[in-house]
């Protein structure tokens, strides 16, 4: 098999030799048991020649692209999220327009799922007045969506969390926007692990209070809502949350770190998913969730443990720069020609983390082409002044 030398942790260079690609088997042809969307990460532009931080430009036919293989893996996408670095590079009228493509491509997947992501992103928070302001800039987000014909998640708002003084703002911004929507949507919660501008959303940072204040805009609104999303990484939490939501409401994971047993559940429930980390580990997570849907567990247990340690690996603290690991496994498996991502955000993690991503991943068998892997790793490697 293909070798190379890898930097280790405090260490010098060791000799790592690859793995066989596992086969994961073919796309199941029958519905899974579980709704599970991906939020897929968007490529860049190497070539426009623009300022890459400030004016980052959309490689539209390889992001298109990947949404397709999503589709073509029975997996739905959750599109214009945090992975496609909303709220950290891609601006409003971008994601927009991003939609609107992913909503086209998705006329040729018959019974393919997408929603997309509303929030208030294009109304500075600093520039937010009152809860009027932030009512204002839901409702032109999610109509955008609407009057294309997507269905919408939902987002955690910055200009809500500053504005906002108690629970009842809280309460007062949601029925507003949710009245108003065509279809029920999902309700995003995201924990300031990946945005500390969302510190305390639902009018507490105890996460308990903060879990009430959400259940009872829900229940308040349950014709209007057609599941949850929380991303705290707090799997007991979740666990505690979706036992207690009204029995119309789906509970969508966002737990990166703990979503096997999340999505297997219990004798009292389980998580529908809606994750960053299924980008990169979609064929596995289609491979899984068939054996689940036939039944069998243990099948579906040895396929996702692998996938762990990579997912906790690439969502590590600073958890925000996950995007890193995400567009970096894509890289290595030939879905992009390069590794330049909006922001410089290539640069967000180390050469030492880079190579840690590239060993997790062959380990649990999601390295397509060891060849091609190990040339492109090469050619990462020779930019940090490592040779041969």
């Amino acid at each position: 098999m293909a070798t190379l030398r890898l930097p280790v942790k405090d260490g010098p260079l060791a000799l790592y030799t690859m793995g066989e690609p596992r086969d994961f088997g073919p796309v199941p042809d029958q519905p899974l048991c579980r709704v599970a969307m991906a939020a897929p990460h968007m490529v860049s532009n190497p070539l426009a020649h623009t300022n890459p931080w400030t004016e980052p430009v959309v490689a539209w036919d390889e992001t298109l692209k990947y949404r397709r293989y999503l589709w073509g893996l029975g997996l739905g996408v959750a599109e214009a999220m945090d992975t496609s670095h909303r709220g950290s590079g891609l601006d409003w009228p971008t994601a927009l327009k991003l939609i609107e493509l992913s909503i086209a491509e998705s006329k040729d997947f018959p019974g393919a799922v997408l929603f997309s992501g509303a929030g208030t992103d294009h109304l500075d928070p600093a520039d937010a007045r009152n809860l009027n302001d932030v009512i204002a800039a839901y409702d032109h987000q999610c109509s955008a969506i609407e009057k294309l014909g997507g269905r919408v998640i939902l987002m955690a708002s910055r200009a809500l969390a500053r504005v906002a003084q108690s629970p009842d703002d809280y309460a007062t911004v949601y029925e507003k926007v949710l009245s108003r929507v065509r279809n029920p949507v999902i309700i995003h919660w995201l924990g300031e692990m990946f945005d500390s501008q969302l510190a305390g959303y639902w009018g507490s940072r105890d996460s308990q209070a903060a879990m009430e204040n959400c259940l009872g805009v829900i229940a308040a609104n349950a014709d209007k809502v057609e599941g949850v999303k929380i991303s705290l990484l707090d799997k007991d939490l979740e666990i505690r949350m979706r036992r207690v939501l009204p029995k119309s409401i789906k509970m969508y994971t966002g737990d990166d770190f703990n979503y096997p047993e999340l999505i297997e559940g219990d004798a009292k429930g389980f998580s529908h998913a809606l994750l960053g980390i299924f980008d990169p580990i979609a064929p596995a997570v289609t491979a899984a969730l068939s054996a689940l849907t036939s039944g069998d567990r243990t099948a579906y247990r040895e396929i996702m443990a692998p996938t762990i340690p990579l997912a906790r690996h690439i969502f590590r603290a600073p958890t925000q720069y996950f995007k890193t690991g995400v567009v970096f496994m894509a890289y290595l498996n030939g879905h992009q020609p390069h590794f330049i991502m909006m922001g410089g955000q290539q640069s967000a993690h180390s050469l030492p983390y880079l190579a840690d991503v590239f060993r997790l991943a062959d380990q649990a068998g999601l390295i397509a082409d060891p060849d091609r892997a190990v040339n492109r790793m090469k050619t990462v490697l020779r930019l940090y002044g490592i040779e041969g």
